[in-house]
């Protein structure tokens, strides 16, 4: 699903990047994918992902 239509990043690739380097924060994880430059709309949505992502990771080395 597209996150940012205005640079046309989808979910996928929102995700791949956090599992790939592990971004803290929106700032992080902006220089990693184009969201957020345009018209702003995706910032909450991107950042929900990362956080998803995040625990997901997290979760992972827990149970390893």
């Amino acid at each position: 699903m597209y996150v940012c239509l205005c640079n046309a990043v989808t979910d996928k690739a929102i995700r791949k990047a956090v599992r790939q380097h592990n971004p803290h924060t929106m700032k992080q994880l902006r220089d990693l994918v184009p969201i957020g430059s345009e018209c702003g709309k995706c910032i909450r949505q991107a950042r929900q992902i990362m956080v998803e992502e995040r625990a997901a990771i997290i979760h992972m080395h827990e149970v390893a």
